[in-house]
């Protein structure tokens, strides 16, 4: 039986009154690809941001691991090996590919302001950023200005500073987002490749890409679980048929 490396016990954020995540139960187990789901405003950004300390929970316990991390800082969560890879691609424009994953480097040994260091010392870097860049197929683009890159080798690079982190759980924001198909199955494919080590929280419209890649999928509806289950599963819930895709399940 799969052992939990994340879960919530009754997260709940409310906003002045407004309750945004109500009692969230969520575990996710280790090795497992875990989707987060649902229509727009169910609740899932909020939940990220609990999960990384972006927002404080007004009640609740997270843990990680089995320890409780709800009142640690977001540097303190990263340093424990959760790291979030945003909806927007978060790179370094006008540094190269070979740069920005040096800097996700520098930042896990330490060094993360350390600019000042000769290129000497920081090419000691550089195998092992070129080593993350071809396991995301971008090490033929090292030498190339972030900015001149392609979208979805954006996201690929995005994925590369996030591993340079060595995390044991990611959490992927929207990773397909604003992509065509032809990205969409590249990066499917490398969350695949990168989630056969690692643990991969992911929030995800594509349902395409959720049948393709969760072992397990949770749907929220105005901050609160659905559901929960395999796709199979969800999929043939008629309250989630309802909510999610906002017809009624004959």
């Amino acid at each position: 039986m799969s052992e939990s490396i994340l879960q919530t016990r009754n997260l709940t954020k409310e906003f002045s009154g407004f309750t945004a995540v109500s009692d969230v139960n969520l575990s996710v187990e280790r090795g497992h690809i875990h989707a987060l789901i649902g229509p727009n405003g169910a609740g899932k950004t909020t939940v990220f941001n609990l999960l990384t300390k972006f927002l404080p929970p007004t009640t609740g316990t997270i843990l990680f691991n089995g320890r409780d991390i709800t009142h640690m800082a977001p540097a303190d969560i990263a340093d424990h090996g959760i790291v979030r890879s945003f909806q927007i691609s978060a790179v370094f424009p006008n540094m190269t590919v070979l740069e920005n994953v040096r800097v996700a480097l520098q930042r896990k040994l330490g060094m993360a302001y350390a600019f000042w260091r000769s290129d000497k010392i920081l090419s000691r870097l550089n195998d092992q950023a070129m080593a993350l860049l071809d396991s995301v197929g971008l090490s033929r683009f090292a030498d190339n200005i972030t900015v001149e890159l392609a979208y979805g080798r954006k996201r690929a690079l995005e994925i590369a500073t996030t591993l340079a982190l060595d995390p044991e759980l990611m959490l992927l924001d929207e990773p397909t987002q604003g992509m065509g198909a032809e990205d969409v199955g590249m990066t499917t494919e490398l969350i695949r490749k990168v989630g056969q080590e690692r643990t991969i929280l992911m929030v995800e419209h594509n349902l395409s890409v959720v049948s393709t890649l969760a072992d397990r999928i949770t749907v929220l509806q105005r901050g609160a679980v659905l559901a929960e289950g395999t796709y199979a599963e969800v999929s043939a819930n008629a309250e989630v048929m309802e909510a999610y895709l906002g017809v009624e399940h004959v």
